[in-house]
């Protein structure tokens, strides 16, 4: 094994974060790669001995600090939000794919304890391509000791703002090998503070990856140690049984401590990992096909729940009800509830109020229940996903110029047309804009907007129906730049949405751009369900999720490769930029 390269990365919002690299020194036809992610707590310095004992030399090796860690910038145990460790993971392996020319299918991803988590996380929210992933022992929920102190370190920081948590675990209790431990207790670069957001972040987002694992369907193995002081086995055990991975497999290891790659026996979880890996290599990436999922999958069967009336006897039907009846007297004073039941919760009207954000009742009650009802976690994702929006066509339109391609827009779904025009405060602007929506209010709303900003010189708003194939075909100018949010999402037929994606696929050229929303994850769907009302003449709002694997194949069945994606923090909306192959 080479002497480790050191080097730094720029990740999602130009952060330079450290990482290590060695080199392959057997040659293969095709170069692939190990990423290795740290404990908490921890450094890359620390994995290094994992990359010697796989003894994989026809592989790169790669390992990070993850921030505020090791040589990475930060205070020590904080980030920004847990969500950007995840998004620092994705700029990680986007770099190695740039820079170091390898295959993100030929990427395999090891990671321990927290940054199993991060990882997990990373699998779920952004369905990554990669070959594998091995997670040993994943922080799904970490055992803290002291009663409810989950709620109270909540509590804690409502009142005190973000703070540190100093870490309780000592050295004995993460390994049986003498080594490690002295080594631990004088590595002057070990980090032994957390901060609170991290840590209840952690939390959060071990909950969306271990209950939603069945979106997660990439080949993984699953390393558990047998007497982990740590975290709590059973979460572990629910993650894997829920996997939608064709390829998987569980390893438990008796007697192991928290650290099972560096245990004093590790070389049985290392021997494990080998033959894992070599497998996954032996084999052509494996894809789970999830183009069908609105027939059968995990989403489909969520949504049927969700759609099945509750029983007269049962106390959710009774709840439910006296918050529908909330909204519903909410709705004599708040603009924001009476629109929403005017013209559904998911209409473009709707959603161009939520857009502007401004409180409005008939009275000082009025203002209070509206500003609850636009700080509602789905209404502060969906003003997220307008930014990660404009960011993304700002991003397309910046390629095109690059290129020295005519920029022309087509949005099949505008609703108001809002986020669209709100992106051109750039320096490159496009040569014009095609609005359309299948709502004449919507349509009309549209054009007042154009017309307000002056900008009837290079936008258009008409009204057309976003499915019908057709309706893509022999425009006056060819989009370059295609856009849909926000509509596919409230359809479950992926047939339906096919029709859709196969009009943009006729009407774009080769190389040009298509930016697409989905809604992998919502952590309310059964208050929606139960309380707010669609656009449908008022039917109730039942969503079926679409895991971001789901949505990207049948993006990628339209002829389209996606090369960006952004999502909230609380990981409900994602927004991705796909190139025309």
């Amino acid at each position: 094994m080479t002497q480790a390269s050191e080097s730094f990365f720029s990740s999602h919002d130009g952060v330079s974060l450290f990482y290590r690299h060695i080199a392959a020194t057997a040659s293969h036809n095709e170069p692939k790669a190990l990423i290795l992610f740290h404990r908490g707590h921890e450094h890359s310095g620390r994995m290094m001995h994992v990359a010697s004992e796989l003894a994989l030399d026809d592989c790169d090796i790669f390992a990070w600090d993850a921030r505020s860690h090791g040589h990475s910038p930060g205070d020590r145990g904080d980030a920004p939000s847990f969500g950007s460790l995840v998004a620092d993971v994705e700029a990680f392996i986007q770099h190695i794919h740039q820079q170091h020319h390898i295959a993100i299918e030929n990427m395999v991803v090891i990671a321990q304890s927290v940054g199993a988590v991060v990882v997990a996380t990373w699998l779920h929210d952004y369905a990554p391509h990669i070959r594998g992933a091995v997670l040993a022992s994943p922080a799904f929920k970490v055992k803290l000791y002291v009663p409810l102190a989950k709620h109270g370190l909540k509590l804690m920081q409502t009142v005190r703002g973000n703070f540190f948590v100093q870490s309780y675990v000592k050295a004995h209790y993460l390994s049986h090998d003498e080594e490690r431990i002295q080594s631990y207790d004088t590595d002057p670069l070990i980090t032994r503070a957390i901060s609170v957001r991290i840590l209840l972040g952690l939390y959060e987002a071990a909950n969306r990856a271990v209950n939603d694992a069945a979106a997660i369907t990439t080949p993984i193995q699953l390393l558990i140690s047998g007497s982990d002081w740590v975290v709590h086995h059973e979460p572990q055990h629910r993650f894997y049984n829920q996997l939608g991975s064709y390829i998987k497999e569980r390893h438990v290891f008796k007697g192991f401590y928290h650290d099972t790659l560096g245990e004093k026996d590790r070389h049985l979880a290392i021997d494990a990992m080998r033959g894992f890996i070599q497998r996954l290599y032996q084999q052509p990436p494996q894809t789970v096909n999830l183009r069908s999922a609105h027939l059968h999958s995990a989403s489909r069967q969520e949504s049927d729940t969700l759609a099945t009336p509750l029983s007269l006897f049962s106390p959710r039907r009774w709840y439910w009800q006296s918050q529908r009846a909330g909204i519903a007297l909410g709705a004599r004073w708040s603009e924001g509830l009476k629109l929403g039941q005017q013209t559904g919760f998911d209409s473009g009207s709707t959603l161009d109020y939520v857009y502007r954000n401004t409180p409005t009742g008939r009275n000082k009650m009025g203002v209070l229940i509206d500003q609850n009802y636009l700080n509602a976690i789905g209404w502060r994702g969906i003003r997220q996903r307008k930014i990660h929006l404009q960011i993304l066509i700002q991003d397309a339109c910046q390629r095109l110029h690059q290129e020295n391609q005519a920029i022309h827009v087509l949005d099949v779904a505008a609703g108001h047309g809002r986020y669209v025009l709100d992106a051109l405060n750039g320096d490159i602007l496009p040569d014009s804009i095609r609005l359309r929506d299948y709502s004449d209010v919507n349509v009309q709303a549209g054009q007042t907007l154009i017309a307000s900003r002056q900008l009837q010189h290079m936008a258009q708003f008409e009204t057309a129906n976003a499915y019908d194939r057709h309706a893509y075909q022999n425009l006056p100018t060819p989009p370059s730049l295609g856009i849909v949010s926000g509509l596919y999402e409230l359809f479950p037929d992926n047939d339906l949405v096919m029709q859709s994606l196969q009009g943009f696929g006729d009407a774009i050229a080769s190389g040009h751009y298509l930016i697409y929303t989905n809604q992998p994850w919502h952590p309310q769907l059964e208050m929606i369900a139960r309380c707010l009302t669609s656009h449908k003449q008022g039917e109730a709002w039942v969503m079926r999720r679409r895991s971001q694997a789901e949505m990207d194949q049948l993006v990628a069945a339209a002829g389209f490769e996606k090369i960006r994606q952004l999502i909230d923090e609380d990981g409900i909306f994602t927004v991705s930029l796909a190139r025309k192959k």
